[in-house]
């Protein structure tokens, strides 16, 4: 998962809590703080700052997990996550394979011409590049110095923006039925990226982009990410501690979680 907060480069000086902001993120290793350029006195341009944690399945730790994700300095920042559907091992292929050879190829065409800073034809080229076997859910977020965000995301990964104490925006999940999600795949039968949900979001300095697998937000309450990101100004730690809350919660038997009362609900 990753956790991002966009931040403004401009002729006036930043307020205190983002001066500490920066303070902290350049000690921790797992942080990018995206490059700013030199700006018109008229202009406000914004880049983000980014912490991510992977915790993989108690099963799957000796490979590093099946989830794989990229970040990125270029414009004003590249966040992408891509999750491997666990299934294709019955038919004894690493679901890994497939999300990072995706990840990977999402790396290589974010400068592409073609490309031209829209997430959705970087989901296109960077499937048709991906030549492993296997599937994935995705969301590739990126965003422009004006602070535009784009999103495009297939299946149940998700992603959202947490304004002064409150969820300003979600995206929504992609299923065919109940736990059968959308899925870029090399399967023909597969979606493609003109399934991609696509979405626009104007940014302002101090929003928090919380991105994750479904392991996140399967586990987690939308009130509890709200509560956690509220108590952490380093994002580094804010990933950290979401993770460990989900993966905290999805080892208690006692515990209701969202996917349980979505799978009661369905059922009912």
């Amino acid at each position: 998962m990753a956790i991002s907060m966009p931040k403004s480069s401009s002729i006036s000086p930043s307020n205190q809590f983002l001066q500490s902001f920066s303070r902290n993120t350049k000690k921790k290793n797992s942080v990018v703080c995206c490059n700013q350029s030199e700006l018109s006195p008229t202009r406000l341009e914004l880049s983000i700052c980014v912490g991510t944690h992977l915790i993989p399945h108690p099963r799957k730790i000796e490979k590093g997990g099946e989830d794989a994700f990229f970040v990125s300095n270029y414009n004003g920042g590249v966040l992408a996550i891509a999750d491997g559907v666990s299934g294709w091992a019955r038919k004894n292929i690493d679901p890994a394979l497939f999300p990072r050879d995706l990840m990977t190829n999402v790396s290589n065409l974010i400068e592409d011409e073609e490309v031209n800073y829209e997430p959705q034809i970087l989901l296109k080229k960077a499937h048709a590049a991906t030549s492993s076997v296997g599937s994935a859910t995705v969301v590739v977020a990126m965003l422009e110095k004006n602070g535009i965000l784009k999103i495009a995301n297939v299946g149940d990964c998700g992603l959202q923006i947490i304004r002064q104490g409150k969820i300003n925006f979600s995206t929504s999940p992609q299923e065919h039925y109940f736990d059968c999600p959308y899925q870029l795949s090399s399967h023909e039968a597969g979606q493609t990226y003109l399934d991609a949900m696509v979405s626009e979001v104007e940014l302002l300095e101090g929003d928090t982009i919380v991105m994750g697998s479904d392991g996140l937000f399967d586990n987690v309450f939308d009130h509890e990410i709200v509560s956690m990101i509220s108590r952490f100004n380093d994002v580094a730690e804010a990933a950290k501690a979401l993770a460990t809350l989900a993966n905290n919660h999805s080892k208690d038997t006692n515990f209701d979680s969202p996917y349980t009362i979505e799978a009661r609900n369905r059922v009912c």
